[in-house]
């Protein structure tokens, strides 16, 4: 097989959310372009192989790729592949909660995008910065920048694009308190990707209509969803969204009060976090432990949890998570809550919580 053939079949396996397949075939194709020395083959293995990483949560592998990419893509005068890959560096830094970082990274392919009037990379580019905007706790700058991209990935006819776009509007709009959004953008979403038959976008969508169903006191239904996402998400091995849809499982248990089953799944859902370096993911685990060791009645370990949270929170520089800390921490020292209602007024969001268990979005 040529390097060529290689590559495409890599592609089809990654638009099919095979990703250890494709991974296996884009380093083969690699090392066949290297073989016959082409560069510009070379060049789109290291890209394709830094976005598997990516959609996998092996972040630190991807941003060495994408580094490749970018000094190959420079070597060939390449701008726009250098745009790129500067933009995949930026979503891998992302991933590893170092959101001002990835902002930093994120402005010089924007500039260059709009200068080339290129409509495909600044939808890519507003999409990726809306998403270190959630992660800083902005949720109107996140917001603002998933609308606009939205509306160049529909006017583009780019339906993929559409999907990621209004699933990062559901995610933002839960965390900002407007759960009936939340619930009608991830339902366009889910329907979307069922008719595109995008494995992982509908996982994706799934764990976010789970999401939006706990805010609303559902969880029966959210239950339903999360397992759909977390099958789909084992067959396809990203850890990084299964990890999230773990938490919520956690989160959804401990509003049932199954304590038991709830710490299960924190702590399985930590692990994961641990595995792919993802401090934001950790934190909301040490929230969740913290509520659930508070309701076993063992303060001082709840205690551990919440400032553990608290302090990483706000080294980290992640607004929304540090209210939540701010506002549990409150409650357990008796305090109800009116520091973390302040929190949130501050950050322009509708949440309020009456007492532990918080329903954190």
């Amino acid at each position: 097989m040529t390097a060529d053939r290689f590559f495409h079949k890599a592609s089809e396996f990654k638009n099919r959310a095979r990703y250890k397949d494709a991974l296996l075939l884009f380093k083969r194709a690699k090392r066949a372009y290297e073989k016959d020395d082409v560069t510009d083959g070379r060049l789109r293995c290291f890209m394709s192989i830094g976005d598997v990483y990516r959609m996998t949560g092996k972040f630190e592998l991807a941003e060495k790729n994408y580094s490749e990419a970018i000094k190959i893509s420079r070597k060939l005068k390449d701008t726009t592949a250098a745009a790129d890959a500067a933009v995949g560096l930026g979503l891998s830094v992302r991933g590893l909660g170092r959101w001002k970082e990835a902002l930093k990274m994120f402005s010089r392919p924007e500039k260059f995008y709009r200068e080339r009037k290129d409509a495909e990379g600044i939808a890519f580019v507003l999409w990726a910065k809306a998403g270190a905007f959630r992660i800083k706790g902005d949720a109107a700058a996140s917001l603002k920048s998933f609308k606009k991209a939205l509306k160049l990935f529909r006017k583009l006819g780019d339906k993929h694009g559409t999907g990621y776009n209004l699933c990062g509007l559901g995610g933002v709009s839960r965390v900002a308190g407007l759960f009936g959004d939340s619930f009608k953008y991830y339902t366009a979403a889910n329907k979307l990707f069922s008719g595109l038959n995008d494995t992982f976008g509908i996982a994706y969508s799934h764990c976010g209509i789970g999401n939006a169903l706990r805010m609303k006191g559902d969880y029966s239904g959210a239950l339903l969803h999360f397992r759909k996402a977390t099958a789909l998400y084992r067959k396809i091995g990203d850890i990084v969204s299964f990890s999230y849809t773990l938490w919520s499982l956690g989160k959804t248990y401990t509003m049932l009060g199954r304590l038991d089953k709830a710490a299960e799944y924190f702590k399985q859902a930590q692990g994961f976090f641990k595995k792919t370096k993802d401090p934001r993911g950790i934190i909301y685990c040490k929230l969740g432990m913290g509520e659930v060791e508070f309701l076993r009645g063992r303060i001082s370990s709840a205690l551990a949890n919440l400032n553990a949270a608290f302090r990483d929170s706000l080294f980290h520089g992640f607004s929304v998570e540090n209210c939540h800390a701010d506002a549990l921490l409150s409650f357990v020292n008796k305090k109800n809550g009116k520091n973390g209602n302040r929190c949130y007024n501050k950050l322009g969001l509708k949440l309020k919580f009456a007492g532990i268990p918080f329903n954190i979005p």
